[in-house]
């Protein structure tokens, strides 16, 4: 068991790595080079929502730890639209713009394309819906562990070994 754990988690990460060789790679067909295919997915899962960087992270749409420089880059290229919250200064909401929504458009029929040769292929439905419910049991699992009191307890007791 062990093993095919320790297989499944590597898979997850070089699946993810070869995905977004594939986002890039549609990216570079179509010409586009103002944007990376990390940021071309953060577009996507914005689609027509108005969101804070806050809210990027908590839904999950962008993991990593540089949220605000990419959205920045992707204001100064014209794909996202920002503004400041009336009511809280210090917050600021982005949107597409004209541009997002066009490559946005893109990415959407390159993932109709994958789906469409997928259904027809060795990941038909039924399996890539019993691959997504053993992901996401895994996902729980993993969330269980992170809230679980031992969990708490170590990371308490690493924050007053550092202090």
């Amino acid at each position: 068991m062990e093993k095919g754990y320790l297989e499944v988690i590597g898979l997850i990460e070089r699946l993810h790595r070869q995905f977004l060789e594939v986002v890039k790679a549609e990216l570079d067909h179509l010409g586009i080079q103002d944007i990376n295919n990390v940021q071309s997915l953060i577009l996507y899962n914005i689609a027509g929502e108005e969101v804070t960087v806050g809210e990027l992270t908590y839904r999950g749409y962008y993991l990593g730890s540089n949220v605000s420089y990419n959205l920045k880059k992707m204001v100064e290229m014209g794909y996202l639209e920002q503004e400041r919250s009336q009511h809280d200064r210090r917050t600021v909401r982005v949107k597409l713009a004209e541009k997002g929504k066009a490559l946005r458009e893109k990415l959407v029929e390159m993932f109709d394309r994958h789906m469409a040769k997928l259904t027809d292929g060795a990941l038909a439905q039924p399996k890539l819906a019993s691959v997504n419910e053993s992901l996401f049991a895994l996902g729980r699992y993993w969330n269980e562990l992170l809230n679980s009191p031992a969990h708490a307890a170590r990371t308490d007791v690493r924050m007053r070994a550092q202090a």
